[in-house]
Order: C-alpha cells, then structure tokens, then sequence
C-alpha cells in the first residue's frame, strides 16, 4: 500500500515568542511559586517595568517651539470641543462647553509663557 503522508511530515518552523526566553520563563517561575508557596513576597517586590518611548520630544527643541506646539494643540482641541458641543444639547453640550473652557485657560497660560519666552513686554 502507498503511504501519500510525507516521512517525515513538512512542517512550519516555530515561530519566535519572546515570552518563551529563559529569563521570562525564570521569572514568571518564581512569581508564580511565590503566589502559592510565599504570598508576602509578592507584596514586598515590585515587578520591574520598562517606561515607554514610542512618544519621545527631542531633549534639544527649545522652549518657544514647545511652547508654540502647545498652543496650537490647545487651540485645535478647544475648537473641536466647541464644534461637538454645537451638535450636543442639555448637560451634554454645558459639559463640554465646562472643558472647551478650561482647555482655553491652559490655551492663555501657554500663550503667556510664549510671550515671556520671547521677550515680549505685557501690558
């Protein structure tokens, strides 16, 4: 008889899990041990957390571009809250209306700083 089944079978090959690393493997070992076995060592360690760095601000922009980004983030998000508190009625539209208001006093705060940072005299 014919045997239509390949010796021995193809096979995809494995794909990389960067859970399966030794290190990964020891650590979610003793955390899971320390669970059952010793509950106090899980409130006395903390688990060690890398922070985030997919939204970076270059560390050489200067203050006035920041700041100019920041007012224009302001004033962009104050506009789009007053145009959705139009379509909006009732508690609704005064809520948003409450934040469009608050957004434009940080929008004059920031405006404010630009204009110390640029040296420009007040009032």
């Amino acid at each position: 008889m014919f045997k239509v089944t390949p010796n021995p079978p193809d096979t995809d090959p494995i794909p990389y899990d960067a859970a399966l690393e030794p290190q990964n493997i020891k650590e979610a070992t003793e955390r899971a041990i320390n669970f059952y076995l010793n509950p106090s060592a899980l409130k006395t360690s903390k688990p060690t957390r890398k922070t985030g760095k997919i939204y970076l601000i270059d560390p050489t922009v200067d203050d006035e571009t920041l700041l100019v980004e920041a007012y224009e983030s302001l004033a962009s998000a104050s506009v789009m809250l007053c145009d959705f508190a139009g379509m909006l009625e009732g508690p609704h539209r005064q809520t948003l209306l409450g934040i469009a208001q608050v957004v434009m006093l940080g929008e004059l705060a920031v405006n404010q700083a630009l204009e110390h940072v640029a040296g420009v005299p007040s009032p």
